[in-house]
């Protein structure tokens, strides 16, 4: 999910069941990157039978960023298996008010 406010651009990734190694974050060349890699293995051994799962996979998301962003400002956090990516806006970027005088 993308969402932009007056200060930034926010976005957000279901990551369920990856911790903070499996994922990797990047911006170049005015493009953010999202990557990661899910490795999950699952034994289960009960009288004469025995099952192994693993499931393996890896995805990428490229987003290329608008101008007036500062991009040096990126940080990301993890909470609950969501991945929140926020990208400040530059402050010549941001909407400001303009009080309109009226002459009389």
């Amino acid at each position: 999910d993308v969402s932009e406010s007056g200060d930034e651009i926010v976005i957000s990734a279901e990551l369920p069941g990856m911790s903070q190694e499996d994922v990797k974050v990047t911006v170049a060349n005015n493009v953010l990157t999202i990557q990661g890699e899910k490795k999950q293995e699952s034994e289960h051994e009960e009288g004469n039978s025995y099952r192994a799962e693993r499931t393996y996979g890896s995805f990428s998301r490229s987003f290329t960023l608008p101008s007036g962003v500062d991009a040096n400002k990126v940080a990301a956090t993890c909470k609950d298996g969501v991945l929140s990516v926020r990208v400040p806006k530059a402050e010549e970027a941001k909407a400001r008010q303009i009080e309109v005088k009226v002459k009389s």
